[in-house]
């Protein structure tokens, strides 16, 4: 008996091993580029080929880039900036095999440099750690932040006034809003929640959660789509009526990724974005993600009362009543409306 049970473990053992050495045999194939290190910019050719180290015979092959089927030579054109996928379906011996890789796409293009003239200067509460601004129907809405003190105001502008006021529970912390639909979106930052205001009773009427995103910072729309940054270069894309997040943009400039996207604002076909614990504003097309143009506001923060609390510049809204932007920051005595021009 003891023999019979040393002949079965050994047949066992054995039966492992063919089974591991039958693995290992996989083709090993993979995708090669003619980009160095698999970057690229817009406007160049990509090449595809398959590095194919055991001398398969291969019968075809296609490639896809997100899904999108391409030639094994295609030019970069109309492509989303940043880490983006490439995948092949090789066919050989009645068999097929697929293999993907990362490319990544900067912009072709130096962002532009703009400057800005003050046209007016408004009172704005010293205490509001300015998360989001947005303008609707000439009136400013504001969220703002840390736990305790987050809240969800609608402001008179011109005297600061506020006129409409909701606090957030203790719990939440609140970031970003933006208006679309007659509803106010305000983002909370770690929480993975999303508050949903009717925008003239501000009654809590819903609320969502987040999808890969991990965090909540800046939201804003162009009237049908809903665009929110999470605090990396991403910017997600929310269908508006299952508020799921569809696609992303990732900002890139013609150098590599810029992260700490936070308050966002839509302004004429593009999206303005604040820089977390930094004094500028970043311009972003929204059909790729690239940064086409920055402001610098830092000398603003001059020109707000110091003192101890004050924070960097967050919180851009435009006014399409005046065709003019306005600019705060955390726990500033100012909101600031400006005109952006290029230098």
């Amino acid at each position: 008996m003891q023999v019979f049970k040393s002949f079965i473990l050994i047949a066992l053992s054995l039966l492992l091993i063919n089974c591991g050495n039958s693995e290992s045999k996989t083709n090993s194939f993979s995708i090669t580029t003619n980009a160095k290190d698999n970057v690229t910019k817009l406007g160049e050719t990509i090449k595809l080929s398959i590095n194919n180290p055991n001398k398969v015979d291969i019968s075809s092959v296609s490639y896809k880039l997100n899904g999108t089927p391409v030639n094994e030579s295609f030019d970069l054109n109309n492509q989303r900036l940043g880490v983006q996928n490439i995948t092949a379906t090789i066919k050989y011996d009645d068999l097929q095999e697929d293999v993907s890789s990362k490319i990544t796409i900067l912009n072709n293009q130096l962002p532009k440099i703009y400057s800005y003239k003050i046209v007016n200067e408004y009172p704005h509460d010293i205490t509001s750690y300015t998360q989001g601004l947005e303008f609707h129907n000439g009136e400013l809405y504001e969220s703002t932040g840390q736990y305790g003190e987050s809240k969800l105001r609608k402001v008179d502008y011109k005297t600061g006034e506020v006129l409409k006021n909701v606090d957030l529970n203790q719990q939440y912390f609140g970031e970003g809003l933006s208006i679309l639909n007659n509803n106010i979106y305000q983002l909370t930052w770690r929480e993975n929640t999303g508050l949903v205001y009717d925008v003239d009773t501000f009654e809590r009427t819903s609320s969502f959660k987040y999808g890969q995103s991990k965090e909540g910072w800046g939201i804003c729309n162009d009237g049908i789509t809903l665009y929110k940054s999470d605090g990396t270069e991403s910017i997600w894309l929310l269908n508006p009526e299952t508020l799921t997040e569809d696609s992303k943009l990732q900002v890139y400039t013609n150098r590599g990724k810029i992260i700490g996207i936070n308050e966002m604002e839509w302004i004429n076909g593009k999206i303005y974005a604040n820089r977390y614990q930094k004094n500028g504003v970043a311009i972003i097309s929204p059909k790729n993600g690239a940064v086409e143009g920055v402001i610098d506001f830092s000398p603003l923060r001059k020109l707000v009362t110091q003192h101890q609390g004050l924070d960097v510049l967050n919180g851009i809204a435009y006014n399409p009543e005046t065709k003019t932007i306005f600019v705060t920051g955390k726990r500033w005595d100012k909101l600031f409306e400006v005109e952006v021009f290029e230098k």
